[in-house]
């Protein structure tokens, strides 16, 4: 019940062609890809700034 089968999949895909056009697809999908890369860059740049630099006090907030 928790699982997609393959006639799932294929059902996704004939619907998101028919939406966005064959044409349209790889310019949907270099988006998608864009917003990916944007998310992980975003999510490095969090962990960097919570992580206490060596040498500094951790503060209390």
């Amino acid at each position: 019940m928790g699982s997609f089968s393959v006639m799932h999949w294929v059902v996704v895909l004939l619907i998101v062609l028919l939406l966005f056009g064959a044409g349209k697809l790889p310019n949907v999908m270099g988006d998608l890809a864009k917003g990916v890369k944007a998310f992980k860059a975003g999510m490095k740049d969090e962990e960097n700034a919570e992580a206490p630099k060596p040498g500094e006090p951790k503060s209390l907030t």
